[in-house]
């Protein structure tokens, strides 16, 4: 039961309300196509419609949701050219943070780079943590690429690829692609080899977008 303290406002709630569809989408307890029952979640969650409704426009926004006239909320399907779309518009923002890091990055900060790196590998057997150690590696170097607005757009684009991103890595071979194109980047990076490094995350790009489509 989804529950806040007298203290909290409103918004606070369908915040809480939002991430918590927001999760069971990632998860496919709700896939693509799904109509969302908005009283059956209410009571579920043990809260009004109220605080529900302005949740699904938050998911609207991100574009996880769909709102359709007087037929009410469902997860978004997203089209092959949606997806296409999604991966150009990462490839060309992340690209850019690799030249950024590249250039400028301390030694420290691609050492731990190359640990989270180090931890991907580990989790090479294991789908889910691969996915979320994955993710976690590109938001790592946006953030040592120090544009707070790109991170903004990577993080929403982001929050549309994971409607398909599982499956793509489930791709046979997919997943150790993914790994050696990391460890090009990581060496292109500690070479400070702006070029290559943003060459190696285009080619990084594009193979998740063959795997995904």
């Amino acid at each position: 039961m989804v529950t806040a303290p007298a203290a909290l406002a409103p918004r606070a709630l369908y915040e809480k309300v939002a991430e918590c569809l927001r999760q069971r989408i990632f998860a496919r307890d709700l896939a693509p196509g799904d109509w969302i029952d908005e009283l059956k979640i209410a009571e579920e969650l043990g809260i009004s419609r109220t605080p529900l409704r302005e949740a699904l426009k938050v998911l609207a926004a991100e574009g996880l949701v769909t709102m359709k006239v007087r037929r009410g909320a469902y997860v978004t399907e997203a089209s092959s050219k949606d997806l296409a779309d999604v991966y150009h518009l990462l490839s060309l923002l992340e690209t850019d943070a690799a030249q950024v890091v590249a250039r400028g990055a301390s030694d420290g900060a691609l050492a731990e780079l190359a640990e989270l790196h180090a931890d991907l590998e580990a989790a090479a057997d294991d789908a889910a943590r691969f996915f979320a150690l994955n993710e976690a590696f590109h938001l790592r170097l946006l953030e040592l690429a120090d544009n707070r607005w790109r991170l903004q757009m990577v993080q929403d684009l982001r929050k549309v690829m994971k409607l398909h991103r599982q499956h793509s890595l489930q791709k046979t071979g997919r997943l150790q692609e993914s790994l050696a194109e990391h460890r090009a980047l990581l060496a292109a990076l500690a070479a400070r080899d702006a070029e290559r490094a943003a060459a190696c995350m285009r080619v990084h790009f594009h193979g998740g977008l063959e795997a995904a489509s």
